[in-house]
C-alpha cells in the first residue's frame, strides 16, 4: 500500500443494561470528546467522519443522522455512514485515507439494545422468504452451531463453560465490561447453550480516530498500523453453510496478511462462546496467543460497536506496548455469517 494509516486514539462507553435517560446523541457525544481529547484534533481537524449503526435497533428510518448532532454538522464535513457494525465504517474510512483524500478519519458506532428484544429484532437479517417467516432468534441459531460442533467432537459444553469463565474473568479488569469477575454459568437458554454462553444485552458506543503516515506520529507516540484489512461473507442461506467452520473468516485473514507471520494478541468478535471455537481455528490460533483481554463480547456486546471495539482494543494493546502484532476480527449476521480481520502492528522497539 502507498500510504501507511493507523489507529492513533480509541475511545469507548461503558456498556450498560439500560440507558433509558440518554438518547443516542448523549450516549455517544462523551466518546467523541474523549477521543479528539486523545489526539487534540478538533471537528474541523477531521478530513472524513464514517459512521455505523442499526436504524433497526432504533426503531425509526435515517436515526444515523441524529447522531451527527454529537459530531457537530456545521461547518460543513464529509460523512458517510454503513448500515453496519463500526467496524465497516472503519474500513470505508481505510479507504477513504488510502486514495490520499483525506489525512485523518473519525469512525463512530453506537447501539441501544434495551429497548426491545434484540432476539427478535435479529430475526429480520435473515433470509426473507425461507428463514425469517420462522422466527429462529440469534440464539438458537447459535445453539444449532454449538450442538454441530459438539456433534464433530470439536468441543463439549464443559470446554464453552471454560471459554466463558476465562472471558468474564478477563472482563474484571476492563472498566467499561457490562460483566466482570466471576458470572455463573446459568441454566440452559437454549440447549446446549446456557447463559454464560450468550453475551449480555447492553448499550453502548465506540469511537477510533485513524490518521495516514506521518501524521499518524504525530498524534500518538506509538501508532497502531494496519498492515491489513478484508472481509467477506457466508452464503446467505444456513442450510448450504458448514457451521463448523468460517471460510469467510479464514480468506479475509489470509488476504489481511495474518498468517504472515505470528501475532501475539487476538480480539475476537465472538458472541457466543462456541464461535471462538469456530473462530480459532479458522485463523490458526495456538495456545500461546492471547485471546480476548478485555473480556470480548461475553463481557460486552452492544450491537454495531462490538466488532469496531474489538479493532480498538487491539490497538489500544499495541498503543501500550502491550502487543507488537494484534489481529482483531469482527463478524454480524447469523452464525458469523460476515467476517472481517484487520492486523495491526507498532512500530518496533
Amino acid at each position: 500500500m502507498d500510504r501507511e494509516i493507523a489507529v492513533v486514539a480509541f475511545g469507548q462507553s461503558d456498556t450498560l443494561r439500560g440507558t433509558a435517560e440518554h438518547s443516542e446523541v448523549e450516549m455517544l457525544m462523551p466518546v467523541l470528546h474523549d477521543v479528539l481529547e486523545r489526539t487534540g484534533l478538533k471537528t474541523a481537524d477531521i478530513g472524513f467522519t464514517c459512521s455505523g449503526s442499526s436504524d433497526y435497533l432504533a426503531g425509526r428510518a435515517f436515526s444515523f443522522t441524529l447522531a451527527l448532532d454529537g459530531v457537530g454538522a456545521w461547518p460543513p464535513i464529509s460523512e458517510s455512514h454503513v448500515e453496519m457494525d463500526g467496524a465497516w465504517a472503519l474500513y470505508e474510512a481505510w479507504t477513504k485515507l488510502l486514495t490520499g483524500d483525506a489525512d485523518t478519519a473519525l469512525v463512530y458506532s453506537y447501539g441501544k439494545s434495551s429497548p426491545g428484544s434484540v432476539r427478535d429484532v435479529l430475526t429480520r437479517q435473515l433470509d426473507p422468504y425461507y428463514l425469517a417467516p420462522l422466527w429462529p432468534d440469534s440464539v438458537a441459531l447459535a445453539a444449532l452451531q454449538a450442538q454441530a460442533l459438539i456433534d464433530a467432537g470439536d468441543t463439549d459444553e464443559p470446554a464453552l463453560a471454560g471459554i466463558a469463565a476465562r472471558s468474564r474473568a478477563d472482563g474484571a479488569d476492563n472498566p467499561h465490561a457490562q460483566l466482570r469477575g466471576p458470572v455463573p454459568h446459568g441454566d440452559y437458554l437454549v440447549r446446549p447453550l446456557r447463559t454464560g454462553d450468550c453475551p449480555p444485552i447492553g448499550d453502548g458506543a465506540a469511537a477510533v480516530v485513524l490518521a495516514a503516515g506521518e501524521r499518524a506520529r504525530e498524534l500518538c507516540e506509538r501508532p497502531a498500523w494496519i498492515r491489513g484489512i478484508d472481509h467477506r461473507i457466508e452464503a446467505h442461506a444456513l442450510g448450504v453453510r458448514d457451521l463448523t467452520d468460517s471460510p469467510s473468516t479464514r480468506l479475509a485473514a489470509e488476504k489481511a496478511g495474518a498468517f504472515a507471520r505470528p501475532v501475539d494478541t487476538a480480539e475476537l468478535h465472538a458472541p457466543f462462546t462456541s464461535q471462538e471455537v469456530v473462530l480459532r481455528k479458522a485463523l490458526r490460533l495456538g495456545d500461546d496467543v492471547r485471546v480476548n483481554p478485555s473480556g470480548g463480547a461475553l463481557a460486552a456486546n452492544p450491537i454495531m460497536a462490538a466488532g469496531l471495539i474489538r479493532i480498538g482494543e487491539a490497538a489500544t494493546a499495541v498503543h501500550r506496548g502491550e502487543s507488537d502484532r494484534a489481529l482483531a476480527h469482527a463478524t454480524s449476521g447469523p452464525c458469523l455469517q460476515q467476517n472481517l480481520v484487520a492486523v495491526l502492528e507498532g512500530d518496533p522497539r
